[in-house]
């Protein structure tokens, strides 16, 4: 009976594929990231917006929304009886924020966001769908400065964290179709994507000895660039190479000792993207801790940014350790015990009269407030 009853409970709260509860401490230390980050971000001037969970879906998937056009529930609004849609993403409605409500402000326009997103499904090397978003976007500012800026900061403020072992990918999603002729455009970006040097040979014809060239081209910066300097490009080409040569060189001065690489062929993930995109990477580490890149918002303004993704820092970030916990017995003066939480303590309140120090163990208090004194507790 018992087992059966609880067989019930479990079907009752089981939760999507790809959705999940936070618990304790997790869900905490994930706060604890948010603010952090948050800070970091509002140190080089960027200011924080808050847009909505929801919005209708003509306005979400405009601009650089249509990208997320699959990954987007709807829902119909029962007020308006037009179609919404859960974002899936922050970076649009951040863009459309700038182009409609804050219009008139000063370019540049420094944005920062946290939140939740939610996609229709979840990736291979991400299989959540609930994913938690924090991020920048610099809006209404052209060039190299402007592209190593949010760079360098997504760098700062994961290391202030103790991320080690960083690297930036640094990819050029729009080089391929800038100088790719139509037959068999489509096919042969998803051979450069996959790295597939004989399909690239199969239908590349003339193209060959250069596209061969572009995958001969990615790893550290100091090997990959040299090999991408020397490929004979059409003009729209070299001018994307040359964007991509000085940001680097912006980035190398202010970061000598950053781990660079270069990717001229990945495409993948950054289909709204036009101009140089990047990917911020961790040795040993599962999945992206972030990715981010130039485009062009709902405004036709020329804009670069970054969203952090907490669902791999959380992984990564050991656990801090548990802050010191005094059990405050029923009764006890108040002042000590706001004394104490001023001091940095957790305060546990006993709720009874006759509480003992193997309550306060029981819920897992360090230290057990008597006489004024937050005294150890022995094992």
């Amino acid at each position: 009976m018992t087992s059966a009853s609880s067989n019930n409970a479990g079907e009752k709260f089981l939760l999507p594929a790809g959705l999940g509860d936070g618990l304790p401490p997790e869900a905490g230390f994930e706060a604890a990231i948010v603010e952090r980050l948050v800070a970091s971000f509002a140190r080089w001037g960027y200011e924080r917006v808050k847009p909505p969970l929801i919005e209708f879906e003509d306005s979400l998937l405009a601009g650089p929304g249509e990208a997320m056009a699959a990954h987007t529930f709807r829902l119909m609004d029962p007020i308006s009886q037009r179609m919404m849609g859960l974002r899936a993403d922050m970076t649009p409605q951040v863009g459309r924020i700038a182009a409609s409500r804050l219009q008139n402000m000063p370019r540049p326009l420094r944005l920062s966001y946290a939140g939740q997103v939610l996609r229709v499904k979840g990736e291979q090397m991400r299989p959540e769908r609930q994913l938690g978003q924090v991020g920048v976007e610099l809006i209404g500012a052209e060039g190299e400065a402007a592209d190593a800026e949010v760079v360098l900061l997504a760098v700062e403020a994961l290391t202030s964290l103790g991320v080690r072992d960083l690297a930036v990918d640094l990819n050029v999603p729009r080089l391929a179709p800038n100088i790719l002729v139509e037959v068999h455009r489509r096919e042969l970006i998803a051979a450069l994507d996959r790295k597939d040097t004989a399909k690239v040979t199969e239908l590349a014809g003339d193209q060959a000895p250069m596209l061969l060239g572009l995958l001969r081209a990615v790893g550290p910066v100091e090997t990959a660039l040299p090999v991408l300097e020397s490929l004979r490009l059409p003009p729209p080409g070299a001018e994307v190479r040359a964007n991509l040569a000085a940001i680097i060189a912006l980035i190398r001065k202010a970061a000598p000792d950053l781990t660079l690489t270069i990717d001229p062929t990945d495409h993948r993930g950054f289909e709204y993207h036009s101009g140089i995109a990047f990917t911020l990477l961790g040795r040993g580490v599962r999945g992206e801790f972030g990715r981010g890149g130039r485009y062009v918002n709902h405004a036709g303004e020329a804009a670069t940014g970054f969203s952090l993704y907490l669902d791999t820092l959380l992984g990564t970030l050991p656990t801090p350790e548990g802050l010191k916990r005094v059990f405050v017995p029923f009764g006890s003066d108040a002042q000590a015990a706001l004394k104490l939480r001023a001091e940095g303590w957790v305060t546990v309140q006993g709720l009874s009269a006759g509480d003992t120090r193997a309550e306060a163990k029981r819920l897992n208090c360090s230290h057990y407030l008597e006489g004024g004194h937050a005294l150890a507790l022995k094992d």
